[in-house]
């Protein structure tokens, strides 16, 4: 996703359009336990993009909660759909982390690094590749 940049995605029903006129800061599998229950998966998909350059239409709405690191996360979802589409975490108040199978062209999500991975399920394997790569 390097060259990048107009990003631009949104939910499954449509309600909900992002776009962003800058390359993501970041890219990332996450395999932490919260990403795991908040995606119903074996991890989470994202990318890192500022508010500065990012523009939201639709209105998302939140669910707040507590991570092991102390941050307050707010899972930013559809309200029509239930897709989750962003979320923001007060560590990083000026970052949006959205999700990848959100985007008008997913192709283009390159994943950088695994987060968490020692928290990986076992029947969750991700390419071992991404595993050594740095930002």
């Amino acid at each position: 996703m390097a060259d990048l940049i107009n990003i631009s995605g949104g939910c499954a029903c449509g309600a909900i359009r992002y776009l962003s006129h800058a390359k993501p800061e970041f890219s990332y599998f996450c395999q932490c336990r919260q990403c795991q229950q908040s995606t119903g998966t074996g991890h989470a998909a994202a990318f890192i993009a500022s508010t500065n350059t990012t523009t939201i239409t639709g209105e998302l709405k939140f669910w707040s909660r507590q991570v092991s690191s102390g941050n307050s996360v707010n899972q930013g979802f559809c309200p029509q759909c239930g897709s989750p589409v962003l979320s923001t975490n007060s560590s990083e108040p000026s970052a949006l982390f959205i999700s990848a199978g959100t985007l008008d062209e997913p192709e283009q999500f390159a994943p950088q690094r695994v987060l968490f991975h020692e928290e990986a399920q076992p029947w969750d394997q991700l390419d071992p590749s991404v595993f050594d790569q740095h930002t």
